[in-house]
């Protein structure tokens, strides 16, 4: 399995935490950057703010909240298609909204996967382990686009 790592950038604490354990038990090891709202996203993707010493992440897959404060799940993922180093990043929108204009809206700005957050606990969990599989084994990534 490849330690590519994932991005998480969601608000709630109960969700990371579900999110978390559903992955490991899928058994993906990879390892998992939580972003509580979407300008500490950004600050892991393009190394900067609280992330500056760190450096930018190329994770395998972005686990993208759609409401999230300081900066919303679509304004980040407006940014990530923007940037040439970050474009082609696999992006799922994780959300409980049903409301189709959402949908829309995260497809027309490039989100590769659009997901409504089960109410079910077990519905839920079984839902990120599959898309964990999905995009950490079997996706084939993008190779990074050069800088400069």
């Amino acid at each position: 399995m490849n330690r590519i790592p994932i991005l998480l950038a969601e608000d709630s604490a109960d969700d990371q935490a579900l999110i978390l354990r559903s992955l490991k038990k899928k058994n993906i090891s990879n390892p998992v950057f939580v972003a509580n709202d979407g300008v500490e996203a950004l600050d892991y993707l393009f190394g900067t703010g609280t992330r500056a010493d760190d450096g930018p992440i190329r994770p395998s897959v972005v686990l993208l909240d759609m409401k999230m404060p300081r900066l919303g799940g679509l304004d980040v993922l407006e940014r990530i298609r923007k940037e040439p180093a970050t474009c082609n990043i696999p992006v799922v929108i994780l959300t409980s909204s049903d409301e189709e204009q959402d949908m829309l809206r995260s497809y027309d700005l490039g989100a590769n996967s659009y997901v409504r957050k089960p109410i079910d606990f077990a519905e839920f969990a079984e839902a990120v382990g599959k898309l964990g599989l999905y995009w950490v084994l079997l996706n084939e990534p993008a190779p990074e686009m050069p800088v400069g």
